[in-house]
């Protein structure tokens, strides 16, 4: 059995209802499937610089903040534990062009001998070992 663990991209499309990922989604059994605390760190971040804009209609932004919230209840979140530490202090080592939160998510998911579910293999693909796959397509 894989673990198929979510980039924020496949999240943010899963909740927006692209078809292909709810249906991707659904032919894995829950325990196949999981995000990382990165991600819910990138979305809970967005979700609160939404609340401090000025002119954004706040009753909306609090709506999407307690929605985001609750999504992440459902699910899976893996922790950046001393094992993504590791993986984190190899991937820094090799000093690769990726931003500082997608070398997170890698270290997590090579951590957890994981597939990476994601549509940034630009990004990813420079990573050895990591597993890939993209279902929005």
């Amino acid at each position: 059995m894989s673990l198929y663990i979510l980039d924020t991209d496949h999240v943010t499309l899963h909740q927006r209802g692209h078809r292909q990922v709810i249906a991707r989604l659904k032919s894995h059994d829950p325990s196949e499937l999981a995000v990382t605390v990165v991600t819910l760190e990138e979305q809970m971040k967005g979700r609160l610089a939404q609340i401090g804009q000025r002119g954004i209609a706040l009753a909306l932004a609090y709506s999407h903040l307690s929605s985001t919230a609750s999504y992440f209840c459902d699910l899976t979140v893996l922790p950046f534990d001393e094992a993504a530490q590791i993986q984190l202090e190899w991937l820094q080592s090799r000093r690769l062009r990726i931003g500082t939160l997608d070398k997170r998510i890698a270290a997590i998911v090579l951590s957890q001998g994981g597939v990476l579910i994601t549509r940034n293999r630009r990004d990813f693909e420079q990573i050895p070992d990591l597993h890939l796959d993209d279902w929005s397509q």
